[in-house]
């Protein structure tokens, strides 16, 4: 079962880990030669995602070459079912290649464009979901000083896993848990309702139903439930599904007049 957790280092990834790497300004390539070192090691697959020109070269000369999937600027936008295709793909090659699983990092550098949050947060759940289905470790990189603080909040709610001695820990983090289906825990309070009503937005953007689980929610305020219904009717026909919520979340729930049937959010039992 995942769960939410920080790395000190690079070397403690599990299969199935997806990690907000803020990477600090002495996060150099020699961090990055050891994590596809690593990947040799346990014999996974490495892929390394990035603008062309930025490749990883192996620290060990006689390791395979990382396989480079180079789009422009920022992959996540248009370019998301694309790549997650070319993961996929590389995926089933290296199971019929022997490997263990495949060892993703994905370099996150800003485009001269401004970047949707909501836009990152999709590409975010979506390789999340990837490597909780295939279990494949996927790092992103993220260096704090080329984003702006919000939308570096917002993505990190969207990583399970983080790393980086410097990063505040989020009030909660969002993470797949099978196809369209989600767990929250932490806190969902007034000072993370934007990055939570952001991040639902997104689950919900291309499916018409996602569930959320809320067996590990420690907390969810009003500001987070109207961030939640207010995520659901961001577009027509879209639908939530609570699922594991304690009894005292259902009755303020209730209480705060959410139980409708003309709200697209359920409660379910």
């Amino acid at each position: 079962m995942r769960t939410a957790r920080a790395l000190s280092r690079l070397d403690e990834v599990e299969l199935g880990d997806h990690v907000c790497w803020r990477m600090e300004p002495a996060a150099t390539v020699a961090q990055t030669r050891a994590y596809v070192a690593s990947g040799a090691l346990h014999g996974d697959k490495v892929m390394v995602i990035g603008s062309p020109g930025r490749a990883t070269p192996p620290a060990d000369r006689t390791a395979a070459a990382p396989v480079m999937l180079g789009l422009p600027g920022l992959p996540g936008l248009a370019d998301a079912d694309e790549l997650l295709a070319a993961m996929r793909r590389e995926t089933r090659a290296a199971v019929r290649e022997g490997f263990r699983s495949v060892r993703v990092l994905a370099k996150r550098d800003p485009v001269a464009d401004p970047v949707e949050a909501e836009d990152l947060l999709a590409l975010e759940l979506k390789l999340d979901e990837f490597a909780s289905e295939s279990g494949a470790i996927v790092v992103c990189g993220y260096r704090p000083a080329q984003w702006d603080t919000s939308t570096l909040e917002h993505v990190a709610c969207v990583h399970p896993h983080e790393m980086g001695t410097r990063a505040p820990r989020p009030s909660f983090r969002m993470f797949s848990t099978g196809t369209d289906r989600w767990s929250v825990d932490g806190v969902v309070d007034s000072q993370c309702a934007e990055a939570f009503n952001a991040a639902v937005r997104a689950a919900v953007r291309h499916v018409p139903m996602v569930k959320l689980r809320f067996d590990t929610l420690d907390l969810i305020d009003a500001a987070g439930m109207h961030a939640l219904v207010d995520a659901a009717r961001h577009l027509p026909g879209r639908r939530v599904v609570v699922e594991g919520a304690s009894d005292t979340v259902r009755l303020c729930w209730e209480l705060a007049g959410y139980a409708h049937p003309a709200v697209p959010v359920v409660m379910d039992a």
